[in-house]
């Protein structure tokens, strides 16, 4: 075997991807991982980090480049540690992140059933309705940006193209702000400073934004000048609002809430439900694909008019409302007491009487309801990146629902657990892979298991939306034939 030294040089081809989109080859057997490298391309590399478990090179020069090599339109792709994938094609992307979902499942899953369809997005610029800027001190100036990977050296960026333009125009009139009254940036290293992010919220469907700083402490007297400065420049702002967080380390949102200007929160409408959304609930930042996403997990849930719904991790209850409209009664359920606040007022506002919003954990309110003879038809579960924990899944199955949808922005936790389902009866139908974040190596995925005795004949999960490699290729639905090309030339915007 060959000993990989750092600094040794080869020429490899690119046989796969990583899970955080590397390029990955084979020298004598050992995987090596390349950033910005494309499959069926051949590179010169240099060896930069050899451990145990990974070796990791540096792309040198590219000898035969791959058909779907681009140029990256953001200028601070591959110093901003943000974004994964402006050097392919949109169509490599999606064909990255299919395998990405089905190497998950067979991998850690143990699956043979895999996801044989993704749904792209329309664009792949300006699609995110939540941006987050870090603040930091650069050669002595306030600047905003986003970390270099790996790291926690800022980068400063004037712009995102996939975040909102409003995001823009809120961190360079923040940043200007705190140049002209002398206010520092937060220093995590010695938890000294003032300003640490900058975060904005615009509605897709309304014309509703709100700028939250989130700052060690208040502006006194300058809090009157840093609200004129916003309003001037994002003149369509609805609300301003100010979070003091005084947690040690990199913790985005903590602590208390003042609304400085307007209203702190923000409405928009999400599969027909208009929504309430405070600055610290959870709302999908790409609710375009996130209506594509819902539509395809009532498809699986496929509640009957008679069926008690759980529905766990609701959030501002985006799920629990589209599928309080074709059920008998839904729960939702969330730890984060403002979400269930927004929850519990976004069922009123949409005229939804049969659901009810608890303040829990998801296991612990599992539990909770079991006890108290709850057996829901089906249950929803949207957790974290993290997944479910072990206590959770078992409180799931012991309800012993129909089935479970399990709607998951991390494939890999998403196998575990369905792992773990199995062990204890439940059975893996089928899977949708959704590409909700794109230019990044985020996937979202549904998949829809049911408890191996569940005498429900009439369930069929064999809708299609095929991707088709390729120049022609396309989103195709194969229930009625209707579909939209699909190329980064028409999808761009």
């Amino acid at each position: 075997m060959i000993d990989l030294k750092k600094n040794d040089i080869y020429t490899v081809v690119i046989e796969g991807y990583s899970s955080e989109a590397y390029g990955v080859c084979r020298i004598d057997g050992r995987a090596v991982f390349v950033p910005r490298a494309i499959v069926g391309e051949m590179w010169e590399i240099r060896i930069v980090k050899v451990t145990a478990s990974a070796v990791y090179a540096r792309p040198e020069r590219l000898i035969v480049p791959s058909p779907e090599r681009r140029v990256p339109e953001c200028p601070y792709f591959g110093r901003c540690g943000g974004c994964d994938t402006w050097h392919m094609s949109y169509d490599e992307e999606l064909r990255f992140k299919l395998e990405r979902v089905n190497d998950a499942l067979e991998h850690i899953g143990r699956q043979s059933v895999h996801a044989e369809e993704i749904i792209g997005a329309d664009c792949y610029e300006r699609y995110r309705n939540k941006g987050i800027f870090a603040v930091a001190a650069v050669n002595g100036q306030p600047c905003a940006g986003f970390y270099r990977e790996r790291s926690h050296e800022l980068i400063p960026v004037d712009d995102c193209l996939i975040q909102d333009e409003l995001c823009r125009r809120a961190a360079s009139a923040v940043t200007a702000f705190m140049a002209v009254h002398g206010i520092s940036a937060y220093d995590e290293a010695n938890g000294k400073g003032t300003v640490r992010h900058i975060f904005c919220r615009r509605a897709i469907h309304t014309a509703d934004a709100v700028v939250c700083i989130i700052a060690a402490r208040g502006f006194g007297a300058a809090t009157g000048a840093l609200v004129d400065t916003l309003r001037s420049a994002c003149p369509e702002l609805t609300g301003i609002v100010l979070n003091i967080n005084k947690t040690v380390g990199n913790t985005v949102l903590a602590g208390n809430f003042h609304t400085l200007w307007g209203r702190a929160g923000i409405m928009d409408t999400l599969c027909g439900n208009m929504f309430e959304i405070s600055p610290q609930a959870f709302f999908q930042v790409n609710p375009l694909q996130a209506e594509r996403l819902y539509a395809r997990a009532l498809e699986y849930a496929a509640p009957s008019t008679y069926a008690t719904v759980l529905d766990l991790y609701c959030g501002a209850g985006t799920i629990s409302l589209a599928l309080a409209r074709c059920a008998h009664c839904v729960i939702g359920a969330e730890i984060v007491p403002e979400a269930i606040d927004n929850a519990t007022k976004n069922a009123a506002a949409n005229s939804i009487t049969n659901s009810e919003f608890i303040c829990a954990d998801a296991g612990q309110a599992a539990e909770m309801l079991s006890a108290r003879g709850l057996q829901p038809e089906v249950i929803v579960v949207d957790p974290p990146r993290k997944g479910m924990d072990a206590r959770a899944v078992a409180a799931v199955a012991a309800m012993q629902p129909q089935r479970v949808v399990y709607v998951s922005c991390n494939p890999a936790t998403l196998a575990r657990d369905i792992l773990r389902f199995a062990g204890l009866g439940y059975e893996l139908k089928a899977v949708t892979a959704v590409d909700m974040f794109p230019r990044t190596c985020h996937v979202e995925s549904v998949a829809v298991m049911e408890k191996k005795d569940c005498e429900d004949k009439q369930m069929k999960y064999d809708r299609k939306i095929t991707l088709i490699s390729g120049k022609e290729a396309r989103l195709r639905n194969a229930d009625t034939g209707v579909g939209e090309p699909f190329s980064p030339a028409a999808r761009h915007k």
